[in-house]
């Protein structure tokens, strides 16, 4: 009496948690998980950096201006000697007539020099420099940055669809084990009553001892296989509350099964066309040709206009004879440099390879993964309508087995095997429902119809209600 006193406490506990439980469709469910998601939200910033790099990258072709100051200390002044100069330097005085040897000798030396500048130095300018040819390498650097922001929505995209997936897992999982712990309530009241009876029976001498002891073991087992259901229902719920940053949260549509299969074709052109995967390699892709370019691009001058205009400068006689502003154009021709310009051009053809080795056998994969998908559907709802066929089979003879029982023609072995028979049917029925759903998710995601699922759960959900 102890073990139903606390199953029935179990069960009043289960659907108290249930009452509170937020009951979401699956459409609110999505919903729900695109607003709250961690990973989204991630993606979303991954992207948002590929798309300011994108928008840095427009500025390449823009020119730079600059204020440039600088302070310099010197060993000494720059200063010359006028007597350094020729004539002068090549003027012997020996030569000369003494009085004019002799006035050019009185002369102090110091008169000689002229000082262009001391010897601290302080000047500010503002320099400009516009690149007019680069080798094509802003335009590949702008394409590959293009081509990563390509690249992380097409991730962003693979993450959304495996959240899909991810959710019908939880979401119906929330289901299947809510429908298990109903079917084996089922089974336990309804072998509770064949207890009762039995005992009733034993008690007027007309079953034997090992008739109710059989219907008291079959109980017994049964209320363990209750608390096991209700341990993964609670899990399930936990699972999907979790996920959904929610206290509490329980499911309300109901499984379904399609009235007619999609088109494996139509299903296979619509991967192979836009699945997240290839369009992700297909910028791969992008980004190694832009590479190749870039590399390529470092073989070739750069040309580039620039200016200088001083804006101060110290009082010197450096400052009065040079011109304040200056323009020009520059040629820069790479002859021998240490970057290893010819390995990274192979290195980017390399990783162009890849991408195309990488397409295809993603390609291959996502073909037998559409293949699979469906026809382990198929197999699903296979399973589904046999096991129609059996549940009414089992519940037929759970009727005999009952009706035989009580007339004493059949014994409480026979008619716990009947019930169990009945009750393991439905358990497979569910299973297989799930099965179905799975496969269908997988085979909506991977073809990008994701509103196909949820348009389905919404029929299934207005037919619950």
């Amino acid at each position: 009496m102890k073990k139903l006193q606390s199953a029935c406490l179990l069960v009043g506990l289960l659907a108290f948690s249930t009452v509170f439980a937020e009951e979401l469709s699956f459409s609110n469910a999505w919903e729900r998980l695109l607003d709250v998601s961690d990973k989204l939200a991630a993606d979303d910033q991954q992207l948002q950096r590929a798309q300011a790099e994108r928008d840095a990258a427009k500025g390449l072709y823009l020119p730079s201006l600059s204020i440039n100051g600088n302070y310099t200390h010197m060993e000494h002044p720059v200063e010359l000697d006028l007597r350094q100069l020729n004539p002068m330097a090549s003027l012997d005085l020996s030569a000369l007539p003494p009085q004019y040897a002799a006035i050019l000798g009185s002369i102090p030396g110091n008169l000689f020099v002229t000082r262009f500048t001391e010897q601290d130095i302080f000047n500010a300018s503002l320099q400009a420099m516009w690149p007019i040819y680069t080798g094509g390498q802003i335009t590949a650097a702008q394409g590959i940055h293009k081509a990563k922001v390509a690249e992380e929505q097409q991730r962003r995209e693979l993450g959304r669809r495996e959240l899909f997936i991810t959710l019908v897992d939880r979401y119906y999982a929330v289901s299947v084990t809510g429908a298990l712990v109903q079917t084996q309530q089922q089974l336990v009241d309804s072998l509770k009553q064949h207890y009762q009876h039995a005992l009733h029976m034993e008690q007027q001498g007309q079953i034997a001892k090992v008739e109710r002891l059989n219907a008291q073991v079959a109980l017994d087992d049964a209320n363990v296989t209750l608390g096991s259901a209700k341990r993964q229902y609670e899990m399930a719920c936990i699972a999907l509350s979790r996920m959904l940053h929610e206290q509490a949260a329980s499911t309300r549509a109901s499984m379904f099964v399609l009235a007619s299969e999609p088109s494996l074709p139509q299903l296979m052109e619509l991967t192979l066309k836009q699945h997240p995967a290839l369009q992700l390699l297909s910028a791969k892709e992008q980004q190694a040709k832009g590479l190749i370019a870039l590399e390529n691009g470092k073989y070739k001058p750069t040309v580039y206009l620039y200016g200088n205009y001083t804006l101060y400068e110290d009082d010197t006689l450096l400052s009065q004879i040079t011109s304040d502003w200056m323009v020009g154009l520059g040629v820069k021709v790479p002859l021998i440099t240490r970057d290893g310009r010819s390995g990274k051009v192979q290195a980017a053809k390399s990783a162009l390879l890849q991408a195309r080795y990488t397409k295809a056998q993603t390609t291959q994969d996502l073909s037998l993964l559409v293949d699979q998908s469906y026809r382990q559907m198929l197999q699903a709802q296979e399973e589904i309508q046999a096991l129609e066929s059996s549940r009414k089979l089992a519940q037929e003879n759970l009727r005999l087995r009952e009706l035989a029982f009580s007339q004493g023609l059949s014994t409480s072995l026979e008619r716990v095997d009947a019930e169990i028979k009945l009750s393991a049917v439905k358990t497979k029925a569910l299973a297989a429902h799930y099965r179905y759903l799975q496969a269908y998710a997988r085979l909506m995601a991977v073809t990008g119809q994701l509103n196909e699922f949820i348009g389905h759960s919404k029929q299934e959900s207005g037919h619950a209600g």
